[in-house]
Protein backbone atom coordinates (compact mmCIF):
# COMPACT_ATOMS: atom_id res chain seq x y z
CA UNK A 1 0.00 0.00 0.00
CA UNK A 2 1.70 3.43 -1.20
CA UNK A 3 1.95 6.24 1.93
CA UNK A 4 1.80 9.78 1.97
CA UNK A 5 2.13 12.83 3.69
CA UNK A 6 0.06 16.04 3.44
CA UNK A 7 1.83 19.32 4.28
CA UNK A 8 -0.44 22.61 4.56
CA UNK A 9 -0.49 25.27 7.01
CA UNK A 10 -3.79 25.86 6.54
CA UNK A 11 -6.35 22.89 8.01
CA UNK A 12 -9.00 23.03 5.77
CA UNK A 13 -6.81 22.82 2.84
CA UNK A 14 -5.10 19.70 4.99
CA UNK A 15 -8.62 18.40 5.06
CA UNK A 16 -9.99 19.07 1.83
CA UNK A 17 -6.93 17.36 -0.05
CA UNK A 18 -7.40 14.19 2.41
CA UNK A 19 -10.98 13.93 0.98
CA UNK A 20 -10.05 14.29 -2.42
CA UNK A 21 -7.16 12.24 -2.39
CA UNK A 22 -9.62 9.07 -0.42
CA UNK A 23 -12.08 9.76 -3.77
CA UNK A 24 -9.14 9.53 -6.39
CA UNK A 25 -6.57 7.00 -4.53
CA UNK A 26 -8.85 4.99 -1.89
CA UNK A 27 -5.59 2.85 -1.42
CA UNK A 28 -3.46 5.82 -0.35
CA UNK A 29 -2.37 5.74 3.45
CA UNK A 30 -1.67 8.61 4.88
CA UNK A 31 0.36 8.82 7.42
CA UNK A 32 1.19 12.44 8.40
CA UNK A 33 -0.53 15.65 8.11
CA UNK A 34 1.87 18.51 8.70
CA UNK A 35 0.96 22.24 9.58
CA UNK A 36 5.17 23.76 8.99
CA UNK A 37 8.01 22.79 6.69
CA UNK A 38 10.10 21.51 8.94
CA UNK A 39 7.27 18.90 10.24
CA UNK A 40 6.99 17.77 6.57
CA UNK A 41 10.64 17.34 6.27
CA UNK A 42 10.73 15.80 9.47
CA UNK A 43 8.11 13.45 8.84
CA UNK A 44 9.46 12.51 5.22
CA UNK A 45 12.57 11.36 7.42
CA UNK A 46 11.26 9.02 9.93
CA UNK A 47 7.87 7.95 8.36
CA UNK A 48 9.49 7.62 4.50
CA UNK A 49 6.24 7.95 2.59
CA UNK A 50 6.40 7.40 -1.08
CA UNK A 51 4.55 10.87 -1.53
CA UNK A 52 4.37 13.93 -0.05
CA UNK A 53 1.81 16.35 -0.81
CA UNK A 54 2.89 20.17 -0.41
CA UNK A 55 2.01 23.64 -0.45
CA UNK A 56 4.21 26.09 -1.32
CA UNK A 57 4.02 28.56 1.03
CA UNK A 58 4.25 26.90 4.81
CA UNK A 59 5.38 29.01 7.81
CA UNK A 60 9.27 27.97 8.52
CA UNK A 61 10.56 26.16 5.37
CA UNK A 62 8.43 26.25 2.06
CA UNK A 63 7.32 23.19 0.08
CA UNK A 64 10.29 23.95 -2.56
CA UNK A 65 12.54 24.07 0.44
CA UNK A 66 11.09 20.46 1.92
CA UNK A 67 11.35 19.45 -1.62
CA UNK A 68 14.88 20.01 -1.63
CA UNK A 69 16.09 19.11 1.66
CA UNK A 70 13.99 15.29 1.32
CA UNK A 71 16.08 14.93 -2.47
CA UNK A 72 14.55 11.61 -3.56
CA UNK A 73 13.49 9.87 -0.06
CA UNK A 74 10.18 10.41 -1.35
CA UNK A 75 7.91 11.68 -5.16
CA UNK A 76 6.51 15.07 -4.48
CA UNK A 77 3.59 16.46 -5.53
CA UNK A 78 2.99 20.61 -5.04
CA UNK A 79 -0.52 21.38 -4.20
CA UNK A 80 -1.03 25.22 -4.07
CA UNK A 81 -2.39 28.66 -5.09
CA UNK A 82 0.61 30.00 -7.09
CA UNK A 83 1.31 29.32 -10.47
CA UNK A 84 4.58 30.84 -10.99
CA UNK A 85 6.08 28.90 -8.84
CA UNK A 86 5.99 25.69 -11.28
CA UNK A 87 9.18 25.93 -13.08
CA UNK A 88 11.00 25.77 -9.42
CA UNK A 89 8.77 22.65 -8.75
CA UNK A 90 9.79 20.98 -11.48
CA UNK A 91 13.43 21.88 -10.84
CA UNK A 92 13.50 20.06 -6.99
CA UNK A 93 12.37 16.69 -8.89
CA UNK A 94 8.22 16.94 -8.60
CA UNK A 95 6.05 14.46 -10.56
CA UNK A 96 3.14 17.29 -10.33
CA UNK A 97 1.98 20.58 -9.44
CA UNK A 98 -1.75 20.67 -8.78
CA UNK A 99 -3.43 24.40 -8.77
CA UNK A 100 -6.01 24.70 -5.83
CA UNK A 101 -8.79 24.47 -6.02
CA UNK A 102 -8.18 20.60 -7.66
CA UNK A 103 -10.53 19.57 -9.68
CA UNK A 104 -11.59 15.76 -9.95
CA UNK A 105 -9.81 14.91 -13.47
CA UNK A 106 -6.83 16.70 -12.80
CA UNK A 107 -6.91 14.56 -8.74
CA UNK A 108 -7.10 11.56 -10.41
CA UNK A 109 -4.27 12.27 -13.31
CA UNK A 110 -2.01 13.56 -10.25
CA UNK A 111 -3.38 10.41 -8.37
CA UNK A 112 -2.35 7.66 -11.82
CA UNK A 113 1.33 9.91 -11.90
CA UNK A 114 2.11 9.73 -8.25
CA UNK A 115 1.04 6.12 -8.34
CA UNK A 116 3.44 5.18 -11.19
CA UNK A 117 7.24 4.11 -9.67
Amino acid sequence: MPTAIIADDEELRRSELRRLLAEAWPDLELVAECEHGADALEAIERLRPDIAFLDIRMPGLSGLDVAKMAGRRCRVVFVTAYDQHAFEAFETGAIDYLRKPVFSTRRRQAASTAARP
